[in-house]
């Protein structure tokens, strides 16, 4: 079997070289709703072609790091689960958690990718190499990023950007082969 999906040349072109992945959480990794127990907890939706996509990267070599202004059992439990051992939470300032993630991890921000939906994550996909945004992200997130995803926040949009820095690459096609096996 070979894979389907394609990209413009120039957005690939543009993607190339990504080593780390910066995730935003509510309107990304989720579809941004809130859902609270009578205890207050924060319960959040996850969406398992997204946590397959995260996998994915760290099989190719691309870090996946999540930075969240807020923090919830429910995140850190599906972070663990996924391997996900960058995460920065309640975090209203992303920059800095960035920058600590790239010094720790030798990287530099011509290296970095980044995925938000709003404001607060813009100084952090400005500085980055290539920035994606899921097709519910406020118009001025939209934008700014290099590509738009088709799929909402919590509904497959981290894949598709997953899929899109794997395609770039050059570790998709093998990845899928492996998978079809």
């Amino acid at each position: 079997m070979k894979p389907v999906l394609a990209y413009p040349a120039e957005l690939l072109l543009k993607a190339q070289g990504i080593r780390i992945a910066f995730f935003d959480v509510d309107g990304v990794l989720t579809d941004g709703g809130l859902f609270f127990s009578e205890q207050g907890e924060t319960l959040k939706r996850f969406h398992s072609l997204d946590g397959h996509g995260l996998k994915l990267l760290q099989r190719a070599g691309i870090v996946p790091a999540v930075i969240t202004g807020r923090d919830s059992p429910a995140l850190r439990k599906r972070l663990h689960a996924l391997g996900v051992a960058h995460a920065h939470f309640g975090t209203e300032d992303k920059r800095p958690a960035a920058e600590q993630t790239l010094q720790e991890l030798g990287l530099n921000w011509s290296q970095a990718a980044a995925m938000g939906d709003d404001w607060p994550d813009l100084a952090v996909m400005r500085r980055c190499a290539f920035t994606c945004a899921p097709a519910n992200a406020h118009i001025e997130v939209k934008a700014h990023a290099d590509h738009v995803t088709l799929e909402r926040g919590g509904h497959g949009a981290v894949r598709a950007f997953c899929d899109l820095l794997l395609v770039a690459s050059g570790r998709y096609a093998g990845l899928f082969e492996e998978a079809c096996s």
